[in-house]
């Protein structure tokens, strides 16, 4: 199995000497990234995911450690390999506590790292066997536990079983279900009716449809009798409110049927019951009721708020998408307040509203390559938020608390993406200055800007202009030959990007105050 490596070094020699040298592939890896200092670098992990981050401990702007408590904060699973030109405790005492996974002293050859990469490699084929391991045994017990639950709300439904065992069993299996009162909803597909063999694959998308609207919503069960029939057993503490949301959900698993299937659908809804085992009288009400509904009609009126909370998410990806905070009251008036308002009258019809509204958000965040939990944090506790909101009010400051963290971190996100490509711009002039034909238009194609515009974002970014800074990597690269090589002036000329030497001469001269051999003179000290 193929692992994917991060570097981050500041000193592009040593960068481009691990990039170049080590034999990634031999140690089973892909090199899929790299950065000058941990600021860098962080989005472009973050974005990349890789299982090992190699990393200088001493770099500007944000040192090694500082983005490995980072890294360790976001990505916990994340090997991490340090590369330190200091043999001093405290920096040892820090990665170690960092969770830190091989603290290497410079100078290390390639062939170090690669024989530590295929050790942390070996160390990563076992956790990954071992975690594939646990996720079947979870499977196998999530599944054994999913047809325990189906047939004890079958044995509810038609009463075989007594309270006690009832009660019992759902202790056992962890199934939610005691409440005050109780409905049973039973919705029948009519898929025999071009006489036809039934078609196996349009039942288990009917029912994926049908689970996918239950299970969105706490105090709601859902189970199959039969090829043909639906059940939703519903609980809830008010007994006219419990028969409004069961009506409700009804109408959404039948809309979506019919709507992506084609096929009628007809639905019977039960008495309300108070005892656990009298959830079978419903169960034998609702079998009696029966009934078609007309062509694109649903059990009642709330069905019609489904499809406008169906038509709205549109609205509000496109809000989020391109909106501004400023205009949200505007927006919340316009698209969600007439659904706000239904949706306080029923505790189902808000959930519903809400989860539409944080997925559909927590789909913007992803697709930015954000983790969605954390730009939302209700997401990990919904029933607890949606218990704080009864008035209208609070409904547009939680709306506006969730959207504006959406867009902040929308706009966060276009600097990074900002931040990226002026990464990529000065890694592809660092790798190619040495052409004395790089141009901007170039630079500009490997980015995909036009010349013009990324004249201005490489200047508003960098604070300096393309040929500033290419000069600057140009003179740094002779300044380093000139110190440390006994190449002529030309020849250095050469090699750092310059096709005439007395032009090199002028620009050197220039930018250091000194022409390049008494430059060369001056005492290394």
């Amino acid at each position: 199995m193929s692992y994917k490596v991060f570097l981050v070094e500041d000193e592009i020699v040593a960068r481009e000497g691990i990039r170049d040298n080590v034999n990634w592939q031999a140690a089973g890896f892909e090199f899929c990234g790299e950065a000058p200092d941990g600021e860098i670098a962080l989005p472009l992990i973050q974005k990349s995911q890789p299982d090992v981050i190699i990393t200088d401990i001493k770099m500007p702007f944000m040192d090694g450690l500082q983005l490995c408590k980072l890294v360790r904060q976001q990505m916990p699973w994340v090997k991490i390999i340090i590369l330190s030109g200091h043999d001093e405790f405290d920096y040892a005492q820090s990665a170690i506590k960092l969770g830190v996974t091989e603290y290497l002293l410079k100078p290390i050859s390639a062939r170090e790292i690669q024989s530590v990469l295929q050790s942390v490699a070996t160390a990563l084929d076992q956790e990954t066997e071992e975690r594939e391991n646990l996720q079947e045994l979870q499977s196998q017990i999530k599944d054994v536990l999913a047809l325990q639950r189906e047939r004890l709300l079958l044995q509810l439904v038609v009463g075989g079983v007594s309270s006690t065992a009832a009660i019992e069993q759902c202790r056992q299996i962890g199934l939610d279900i005691i409440a005050q009162h109780y409905l049973v909803i039973l919705i029948k597909v009519h898929l025999h009716e071009d006489h036809g063999p039934v078609d196996f694959g349009r039942y288990h998308e009917i029912q994926r449809m049908a689970a996918n609207v239950v299970n969105k919503h706490s105090g709601a069960f859902f189970t199959q009798k039969s090829v043909e029939e639906l059940l939703l057993i519903m609980t809830g503490e008010d007994a006219e409110q419990l028969k409004q949301d069961g009506l409700f959900l009804a109408g959404l698993v039948q809309q979506d049927i019919e709507a992506e299937t084609g096929y009628r659908v007809a639905v019977g809804v039960g008495s309300v019951e108070q005892r656990l085992t009298d959830i079978y009288h419903s169960f034998a009400a609702a079998l009696t009721a029966v009934t078609p509904f007309p062509a694109n009609k649903t059990p009642c009126q709330q069905s019609h708020l489904a499809k406008m909370l169906k038509l709205e998410t549109s609205a509000v990806e496109q809000y989020l998408k391109s909106g501004l905070i400023n205009d949200f009251d505007a927006f919340f008036a316009t698209h969600l307040q007439p659904l706000g308002e239904a949706a306080l009258q029923s505790t189902l019809i808000k959930h519903y509203l809400f989860v539409d509204l944080i997925l559909t958000a927590a789909q913007i965040v992803t697709a930015l390559d954000g983790e969605a939990n954390q730009v939302i944090p209700v997401m990990d506790d919904i029933e607890g938020f949606l218990a704080n909101i009864k008035t209208i009010d609070q409904m547009r400051q939680a709306v506006s608390a969730i959207f504006s963290a959406v867009l902040s971190f929308r706009n966060n996100q276009a600097q990074y993406e900002k931040a990226k490509l002026i990464f990529q711009a000065k890694a592809f002039i660092d790798n190619h200055f040495t052409d004395p034909n790089l141009l901007l238009n170039e630079v500009a194609a490997t980015v995909n800007l036009s010349p013009s515009h990324f004249s201005v974002v490489f200047g508003r970014e960098t604070g300096e202009s393309f040929k500033d800074y290419l000069t600057r990597v140009r003179i740094e690269r002779a300044k380093e030959l000139l110190r440390t090589t006994s190449m002529k002036c030309s020849e250095v000329a050469y090699q750092s990007g310059y096709n005439d030497p007395h032009y090199f001469s002028y620009v050197f001269r220039k930018s250091t105050g000194l022409p390049p051999q008494q430059f060369r003179q001056l005492p290394q000290i």
